[in-house]
């Protein structure tokens, strides 16, 4: 999900002051693309925020064909009857008041936030996990909270103020998915009730900063002699892969147990599977060239040999 950044003016001269928000705008220009900026669209429609402007990522193509499709904000916001373009300067002449800036996944240059102030949706609790990834960095990282935050756009990358914010619980069944939506229904409910409400004063970070970059694939691989708590979160950030004779195996869904026994990790017996500490029981896998399917189908299907191991 990444956010907005000011990019530097070509001469790094000092520009003139940011804009600032009024307290209760009422006509808004959107700036979103994928999923998680849908539902905060559909509220800000919903609660009769004038939505002026809809600025997206242009359509990409997709699947075998390679058909161009829209974003999942551009879809929305066609099917809303919203103005929908690609073009960034768009908002300088729409008259709007604030711009909602939720995972654009562009630089914003300052040139335009002089003109346009701008708060932002971000899926953490700033200033842990500023950038592109900070779902997945939490899950990832074993975080117990995590959050939401309603800041201004300002310069560096999730350096803005804070207006509002609100923390959840990361549960321990709790997979990318599940914590997104969550997330996502937080924001959205937050952005609606700030603006309706009235924007408070910001107040300015505090804490030592962590980077949220892209999950690299390379860490979704399933590296055993690691706790099996550490891959369990792998796991349920989805994607997880390892091999089983020279093939990759997915593994979707996992049990953490604390037992791993005095097996080689990555020896699989029955379903467990040993790690360098506990033991993860396969749920759901899918072998290389085929659907998901329960583990147990799958390990009766290949039948391993006493002392077999995944990813050797």
């Amino acid at each position: 999900m990444p956010d907005p950044s000011v990019a530097p003016d070509a001469d790094d001269a000092p520009g003139p002051p940011l804009a600032s928000p009024p307290r209760t705008p009422r006509r808004l220009a959107y700036l979103g693309t994928p999923d998680v900026a849908v539902a905060p669209l559909r509220a800000l429609h919903a609660a009769g925020f004038e939505i002026a402007v809809v600025v997206t990522r242009p359509d990409k193509r997709r699947g075998r064909g390679g058909a161009l499709s829209p974003s999942p904000v551009k879809a929305t916001a066609l099917e809303l009857g919203l103005p929908v373009t690609t073009e960034l300067d768009a908002v300088l002449d729409a008259g709007v008041e604030l711009g909602v800036v939720v995972a654009y996944g562009r630089i914003i240059p300052r040139r335009v936030l002089e003109a346009v102030p701008m708060v932002n949706l971000h899926f953490s609790l700033l200033p842990r996990w500023r950038g592109a990834a900070p779902v997945e960095r939490a899950l990832l990282a074993g975080d117990v909270t995590t959050g939401v935050c309603l800041m201004e756009v300002a310069e560096g990358l999730d350096t803005g103020a804070v207006y509002a914010v609100e923390e959840t619980t990361i549960a321990d069944d709790d997979t990318l998915d599940s914590l997104r939506g969550r997330l996502v229904d937080m924001g959205s409910r937050m952005v609606v009730d700030a603006l309706t409400q009235g924007l408070p004063d910001p107040v300015a970070q505090q804490g030592e900063p962590t980077h949220a970059a892209k999950i690299d694939p390379t860490e979704l691989q399933l590296d055993w002699a690691r706790p099996a708590a550490e891959l369990d979160r792998v796991v349920r950030l989805g994607g997880a892969w390892t091999t089983f004779r020279g093939k990759r195996l997915k593994v979707w869904e996992a049990e953490l147990l604390a037992d791993g026994g005095d097996a080689e990790p990555g020896t699989i017996e029955g379903q467990v599977v040993a790690t360098g500490a506990g033991a993860l029981r396969l749920v759901t896998v899918q072998p290389e060239g085929k659907g998901r399917q329960d583990a147990s189908a799958w390990r009766n299907g290949t039948r391993p040999e006493p002392g077999e191991r995944l990813g050797a």
